[in-house]
């Protein structure tokens, strides 16, 4: 019997909402396997912002290092939308990542057979899409100084600084070439090297780190184009490693290959022992969705697949991350959806029963 603490950070908006669908569902895979799951709950974002003044307090990522792993929700919504604010929600993810260590981002990105239909793409162009976007994430654009407004002979202006050095972007690559091993051995790197400075030093640097991994094909796509291919040819992508801004916009992108970004689960992970395993901080990627937020109808499937990447990259779990996959997988196959993936007119389930819906099928 293993024994792992989970820190759960559910935010603001939806988080809350899907967050405890994603506690169950932990909680039925230690009832099932027999784990033990230990939760501790605390505050980040606006909810955070509301109660303590900041939008993480010190202590919460102190009992974050020393969890097992962190599930959180989502942060934000217009009640802190004050882009003047010293304070904003997103200052508490920032932090985490940052102190934490966690520098790569996983997204992986599958087309669902049952769900093609969902999407805006033609059936045709999504089919059989299966990619993953790994994003460098404590770096560059959010993380680079000087970053500040200011107010220079009575005009006001802002500076954004796109830091990049070259042991940041050689981990990515790695990582990078290894799981691209582990795959299609197809590696694409994004960059904007026929403009930006920190683009060409990012492309330089994947070159470099290319020559150690011979077996695996390696291609340069400039973001532009890239946010052009995702649409037009996905099939075509097995891993893409991206810097901070960049892989945060495809990735958007990307989750509408899906139909809905309440179907996308991410991991946010750092170094990793022997065993492939190490703290990883893991959330769904639709955010905090204020205009849904409280009626019970937001899509948990994210989350719950979320959960399933916990389970197999902190807790190293693959038996257990696989049977929720599964039963994630035999609800969309029944036909079942939640609104974000209901057809025009198709019946669908709130949050809380579709949950109910995958849990009577993880015990199968």
């Amino acid at each position: 019997m293993a024994t792992f603490d989970i820190l759960v950070l559910p935010g603001d908006g939806i988080g809350p909402e899907v967050t405890a669908e994603g506690v169950r569902v932990l909680q039925a895979v230690g009832e099932r396997f027999e784990h033990v799951f230990n939760f501790e709950q605390d505050l980040v974002g606006g909810a955070s912002i509301d109660a303590d003044g900041v939008a993480v307090l010190p202590e919460t990522i102190e009992k974050a290092r020393s969890s097992s792993a962190v599930l959180f929700g989502a942060v934000g919504g217009p009640k802190w939308d004050i882009p003047t604010a010293d304070v904003r929600p997103e200052q508490g993810l920032l932090a985490l990542r940052s102190g934490l260590g966690l520098w790569a981002n996983l997204r992986p990105v599958t087309a669902i057979p049952a769900l093609l239909d969902a999407s805006t793409l033609k059936p045709e162009v999504i089919e059989g899409v299966d990619l993953l976007v790994i994003r460098e994430l404590t770096s560059g654009l959010y993380f680079g100084k000087p970053q500040e407004r200011r107010v220079v002979d009575g005009r006001r202006e802002a500076v954004d600084t796109n830091y990049y050095n070259e042991d940041e972007i050689a981990r990515v690559a790695h990582l990078g070439f290894r799981t691209a091993r582990e795959r299609r051995k197809k590696l694409t790197s994004v960059d904007k090297a026929n403009v930006m400075a920190s683009s060409r030093l990012w492309r330089e640097i994947v070159v470099e780190v290319s020559q150690e991994y011979p077996d695996v094909a390696l291609e340069h796509v400039l973001v532009d184009a890239m946010t052009m291919h995702l649409i037009r040819r996905p099939r075509d992508f097995d891993v893409v490693i991206a810097d901070n801004m960049f892989g945060d916009i495809i990735t958007d992108e990307a989750s509408m290959l899906t139909g809905s970004m309440g179907m996308l689960a991410s991991a946010s992970l750092g170094q990793l022992g022997e065993d492939g395993l190490g703290l990883g901080m893991y959330e769904p990627i639709h955010g905090s969705a204020p205009d849904i937020a409280g009626k019970g109808v937001a899509n948990p499937l994210a989350m719950i697949l979320t959960t399933a990447m916990l389970l197999r990259h902190s807790c190293g779990l693959e038996e257990e991350a696989q049977a929720v996959e599964r039963a994630v997988m035999a609800v969309i196959d029944a036909g079942l959806r939640t609104p974000d993936i209901a057809a025009t007119g198709e019946p669908s389930l709130p949050t809380r029963e579709m949950a109910d819906e995958v849990l009577s099928r993880l015990g199968a």
